[in-house]
């Protein structure tokens, strides 16, 4: 085996090592989970070096210097005060969803006038608009990290494929019954996944635009989908209050997750793929084993339903969002609640970890999205300006750009 090159990966923060074994190039991923702005560093090399016999002696100091620029991404923006960049008046009809490509340099809008908008996020300029749906486009997203194409779902039960440079429509996907709700790439980006009012979801190949599988099993609408980081495993959440992991290369059930006893707002996995966390209308999120589909935990403490949850990208904590206004962040190691998110006045139907892992960003009814220190629970900063309930709010990969999407049509970008 020969090292090949050695490749940083900021968020979660690890090194990816490209190695030649038997004449084929292969690559295996260091995760660096734990690694903070205070890490001893000689010390965190000697243990790389142990674990990893690709890791020689001549190739250290490029560790070294590679953990290093690590340390210096986490130490960055930690401080950063966002101020309004622009407001956007997307669409003539309302506003579905925004989503953010990975650099942030643009992001799209879905809107009830059928169409997908792409925008420069520096000019505010519209690139594209993606137009041939007969109805709502719903579900939108970009084939993260590449960025090269975008899936919209829609409530004319198709699911189309988009090239982000021309706005070419690559492909159709028809055979869902009912509205598409949601949709994901794979990581590898070689599937797009739909979710739909029909009770099914379906795996589409980029490629050709077949059907690969329909995976069935759900007795209500799908409302929730992800594929896990490897993207061997895809789990569905539904309003019939289970949620369920699929195998991806077999389209067969892999675990039926039974516990909660009303229905999902959202499921997904860890970063590392050993947890799920589903939240739900009955106001407590589960934390399960991904493999055994066990649970691990409840998590309780809401008054009323969770709108919203989410793993920061190391997985250590769970942030969960409520319609009863507050947000709070618990520990999975411990699964105890380390702090509370208080200060909004309406319910909270969005939440998300910057990259870094340090703050938290909340949208809200109350017209105001939040930004939150995550072991403190103390607010840092309030973006207000929209005139209407906030459904969309999100920070690119490195966490020094906001998108928020309102009831009142606009998309404000926040730097």
């Amino acid at each position: 085996m020969k090292l090949k090159s050695l490749l940083l990966r900021y968020y979660p923060p690890g090194i990816m090592l490209e190695y030649e074994k038997s004449g084929e190039l292969k690559t295996k991923s260091i995760d660096l989970l734990d690694l903070s702005p205070s890490t001893d560093v000689s010390a965190l090399l000697e243990e790389i070096q142990r674990a990893e016999p690709l890791i020689t002696a001549s190739r250290s100091h490029q560790v070294e210097l590679l953990i290093q620029r690590l340390q210096d991404k986490l130490r960055q923006h930690s401080d950063h005060k966002f101020e309004l960049f622009k407001v956007l008046r997307a669409h003539i009809l309302p506003l579905t969803n925004v989503a953010l490509n990975k650099s942030g340099s643009c992001f799209i809008t879905g809107s009830y006038d059928r169409t997908c908008k792409v925008w420069d996020t520096e000019s505010g300029k519209e690139l594209l608009t993606l137009d041939g749906h007969r109805n709502v486009v719903y579900a939108i997203a970009f084939n993260n990290p590449y960025g090269d194409k975008i899936a919209t779902g829609s409530f004319d039960k198709t699911c189309k494929l988009w090239s982000v440079e021309t706005g070419k429509c690559y492909h159709t996907f028809r055979g869902h019954t009912a509205e598409i709700v949601c949709l994901s790439f794979n990581p590898q980006s070689t599937l797009v996944a739909t979710g739909s009012m029909d009770t099914m979801a379906k795996l589409w190949d980029i490629q050709n635009g077949e059907e690969v599988f329909t995976l069935t099993g759900h007795s209500a609408e799908i409302i929730s989908l992800s594929f896990n980081t490897s993207g061997d495993r895809i789990i569905t959440g539904s309003f019939d209050h289970t949620a369920v992991v699929w195998d991806t290369v077999t389209g067969r059930k892999v675990c039926n997750l039974i516990g909660h006893c009303a229905e999902i707002s959202s499921a997904l996995f860890n970063w590392d793929c050993s947890m799920i966390l589903t939240g739900s209308m009955d106001k407590t999120c589960m934390l399960w084993d991904a493999t055994s589909g066990k649970c691990m935990a409840t998590l309780t403490g809401h008054d009323d339903e969770i709108l919203d949850c989410c793993f920061d990208y190391t997985g250590k904590l769970i942030a969960t969002a409520s319609a009863d206004g507050t947000a709070r962040v618990f520990s999975a190691a411990t699964r105890k609640c380390i702090t509370k998110l208080e200060g909004h006045e309406g319910e909270i139907s969005k939440i998300s970890f910057n990259p870094q892992g340090n703050r938290i960003l909340t949208g809200s009814s109350d017209k105001t999205a939040r930004i939150w220190d995550a072991q403190t629970g103390q607010c840092l900063q309030v973006l207000r300006g929209h005139t209407d309930e906030i459904f969309s709010c999100a920070f690119n990969y490195k966490g020094n750009i906001i998108i928020t999407g309102s009831k009142d049509n606009t998309c404000r970008i926040w730097h």
